[in-house]
C-alpha cells in the first residue's frame, strides 16, 4: 500500500487582490540590507553585492492576523519590506527580462527576533533562529503587477500604535527589483509560487505584547498585525 505516512501539510497561499483565487507559496527569499540607511543603522557601510536568507513557507501570516509573540526573545523587531510574487521560474534570468517572471507584489514585515540573530552573527553561525521561525513573515494580499503602480519607487512605510517608526521610498533600495531577481536567480532556479522579500529601510525597532503594527506601499495598500 502506498501513501504518506501521515496528511501532508496544507500548502501556505495568500490572498490576490481582487481575485477569489489564492497565490501557493513555494519558498521565502530575503534580502538582507537592502536599503543604505538601514544597512548603516546596522553596522554596515559597504555596497557588497546582495545576500540572501529564508523563510519557510509555512511563517506567512496574512494581514489582520494576531501573531503569538514568539519564544526566546526579549527583542521583537519590525522590519517593513516590498514583496515580489514569482509567477514565472528560471535560472540566470537576465535583469532585462526579470520582470518578465513577476506575478506580482505585496506589502511585508520580516519579523525578527533581534536578540537570537544577533547571538549568531557573534558566533558565526547561521541567522535561523533569528529569521525563520513561526509567524515570522506577515504579507498583505498580493496585487497582480499588472495593477501595481510604480512598486520601484514608492513610499514605504510602517507605524507601532500609531507613531511612525519606518518612513522611506522602494527607490532607495541599493538593489533593485530587476537586480534582485536576477542575482537569485544565479544561484538557485526561481519557481513559481517564490516569494522574495527585498529588504527593510531604516527605522527598525522593538515591538512587545498587545502592540498592533500597521504599515504600507504606495499603489499596494497596506497590512496590519497585532503581536499577542
Amino acid at each position: 500500500m502506498s501513501g504518506f505516512v501521515f496528511p501532508p501539510a496544507p500548502t501556505p497561499s495568500l490572498a490576490i487582490a481582487g481575485s477569489t483565487q489564492r497565490f501557493p507559496v513555494r519558498r521565502i527569499f530575503c534580502v538582507g540590507r537592502n536599503y543604505a540607511e538601514h544597512a548603516r543603522e546596522m553596522g554596515d557601510e559597504s555596497r557588497e553585492p546582495p545576500f540572501f536568507f529564508t523563510k519557510p513557507a509555512d511563517a506567512v501570516v496574512e494581514s489582520g492576523s494576531t501573531i503569538p509573540f514568539p519564544p526566546l526573545t526579549a527583542h521583537l523587531h519590525h522590519e517593513i519590506e516590498l514583496v515580489i510574487a514569482i509567477g514565472k521560474g528560471g535560472a540566470g534570468i537576465a535583469e532585462s527580462a526579470a520582470l518578465d517572471h513577476v506575478f506580482g507584489y505585496a506589502v511585508g514585515i520580516d519579523l525578527t527576533r533581534r536578540d537570537l540573530q544577533n547571538a549568531a552573527k557573534d558566533k558565526g553561525r547561521p541567522w535561523d533562529w533569528g529569521k525563520a521561525f513561526d509567524n515570522s513573515a506577515p504579507c498583505a494580499a498580493i496585487v497582480p503587477a499588472a495593477h501595481a503602480g510604480s512598486p520601484q519607487d514608492a513610499r514605504i512605510w510602517l507605524t507601532v500604535d500609531g507613531t511612525v517608526r519606518q518612513d522611506s521610498r522602494t527607490a532607495e533600495m541599493i538593489w533593485s527589483i530587476p537586480e534582485v531577481i536576477a542575482i537569485a536567480s544565479q544561484a538557485v532556479e526561481l519557481a513559481p509560487g517564490d516569494l522574495i522579500f527585498t529588504g527593510t529601510p531604516a527605522g527598525v525597532g522593538k515591538i512587545t505584547p498587545g502592540q498592533v503594527v500597521t504599515g504600507g506601499i504606495e499603489g499596494l495598500g497596506e497590512i496590519w498585525v497585532k503581536v499577542g
